[in-house]
């Protein structure tokens, strides 16, 4: 019994130190999937987490754009256009916060995109007009007050003659690029046809309070 009793004690420092070394390999895999600069996950990772979720019912699949983002980055430097990605992620993260089974990501650049359980499709346009206002919405700078516009494609994977995360994707992407066109707000795309333009919002701009 004493025996039994001095191992278990002696693998106890073993365990913990096991434990440790598990943990921190985890943050590191975890750090790996997730853009440094706005914290979302990578394209991989998106791409994994979301073919997942769209087999578990419908959903809405976004791509976000931001609009005037070069105009930002030479106006005021590269850091607002970072200040500007994060700000974009905390307001993605803060809405779809709300819509539980939510993923979203950076896929590079100013582009995000995310996957949304549908529960009402109804409701669709309420959550894309949330998106808009909350991603062109003033954030802080130095002192000032920037904005940046947004062109949103979204596509209702309901709608879609076959559930694939590729086919849902282009088809919001044609959607984004039709309300960039369109001077941003957000377009939702057909699923059976090319595009529909359901609504565009207004498009902001990269601009200080009181620029001409």
């Amino acid at each position: 019994m004493s025996e039994i009793v001095t191992a278990l004690a002696g693998a106890g420092p073993l365990a913990a130190g096991w434990a440790l070394h598990s943990m921190w390999t985890w943050r590191r895999l975890d750090a790996s999937r997730r853009d440094p600069l706005s914290g979302l996950p990578t394209r991989a990772a998106f791409e994994r987490h979301a073919t997942r979720a769209l087999a578990r019912g419908p959903h809405v699949v976004l791509l976000i754009d931001l609009d005037d983002f070069k105009a930002l980055n030479d106006t005021f430097g590269h850091a607002a256009g970072d200040e500007a990605i994060r700000a974009t992620a905390a307001s993605l993260n803060e809405v779809l916060a709300y819509c539980k089974g939510s993923v979203v990501a950076r896929l590079g650049g100013d582009e995000f995109a995310a996957v949304v359980p549908v529960v009402i499709p109804a409701a669709v346009p309420r959550l894309l007009n949330g998106l808009h206002s909350m991603v062109t919405a003033p954030f802080a700078y130095q002192g000032q007050s920037l904005n940046v516009g947004a062109s949103l494609g979204a596509c209702l994977t309901r709608d879609l003659p076959v559930v694939s995360l590729s086919l849902a994707l282009g088809r919001a992407d044609e959607a984004m690029y039709a309300a960039k066109r369109n001077g941003g707000g957000w377009c939702l795309a057909d699923g059976s046809a090319p595009v529909r333009l359901a609504r565009s919002g207004r498009r902001g701009r990269a601009a200080g309070q009181g620029a001409a």
